[in-house]
């Protein structure tokens, strides 16, 4: 048994719908500019040579239903509105028609970004971090295992304080969910605890404390958050 010199984090784990087991997050996966309009609408356009992700650490992971506090070191914080698949079975090297016997499960997320500390980083093409992986970027809904959820044309929306601001289909997504398997199975080892949070449409936009956020893909369960005031 090793003696840590500190208590090491706790795990970020997620409930299940249905089930009292939770499911571990170890890595997070996000996919850029997976939606046509939404990479129009921030100035860029899709590259269909390939996918490109960024990361987020356990540490980002907020459960539905929270309070995140406004974060620090940013005046402009946007939410975008996700599909998130869970891997559950190992997955390196492996085409796309072989690539859905990983996916464990799938649920809402929100990818929230401190945009102008990203936009200061595409101007000077730098890695986006700091403007992505914080604590608390990651606000998850409940999973639901694969068996009880097909993919296909369902509803992905979000609204704040009532009002729609995000809304199209999973399947406007430039990037299949296979395909992303398959595209990041040859530069990863991937494994179960992994999540792919799988890109946003357009409709983003910045919030602000005791603003309500309200989102969700039809058949998952919905994924709510509430800005608080910074610390």
């Amino acid at each position: 048994m090793s003696a840590y010199l500190f208590p090491p984090p706790p795990v970020a784990a997620l409930p299940v719908t249905g089930q009292a087991g939770r499911f571990p997050v170890d890595r997070i996966f996000c996919v850029g500019r997976n939606y046509a309009a939404h990479a129009a609408e921030m100035g860029g356009e899709v590259d269909r040579e390939a996918p490109f992700y960024f990361t987020k650490s356990a540490r980002a992971v907020l459960e539905s239903g929270a309070v995140l506090p406004y974060p620090p070191g940013t005046a402009d914080l946007h939410h975008e509105i996700e599909l998130v698949v869970a891997i559950g079975a190992p997955a390196f090297r492996v085409a796309p028609d072989r690539a859905m016997a990983a996916v464990w499960g799938y649920g809402a997320g929100l990818d929230m970004t401190r945009r102008d500390l990203q936009a200061k980083a595409k101007a000077k093409q730098r890695p986006w971090s700091l403007g992505k992986d914080f604590e608390g970027s990651a606000v998850l809904a409940a999973l639901t295992p694969a068996a009880d959820f097909t993919p296909a044309a369902q509803a992905i929306r979000l609204a704040v304080n009532g009002t729609l601001r995000q809304q199209a289909r999973i399947d406007d997504m430039v990037w299949s969910i296979p395909e992303l398997i398959a595209d990041l199975s040859h530069y990863y080892h991937l494994a179960p605890g992994d999540l792919i949070m799988t890109g946003t449409p357009a409709g983003v936009g910045a919030v602000g404390p005791g603003d309500r956020l309200a989102g969700g893909i039809e058949g998952l369960a919905p994924v709510e958050l509430v800005l608080g005031a910074a610390d």
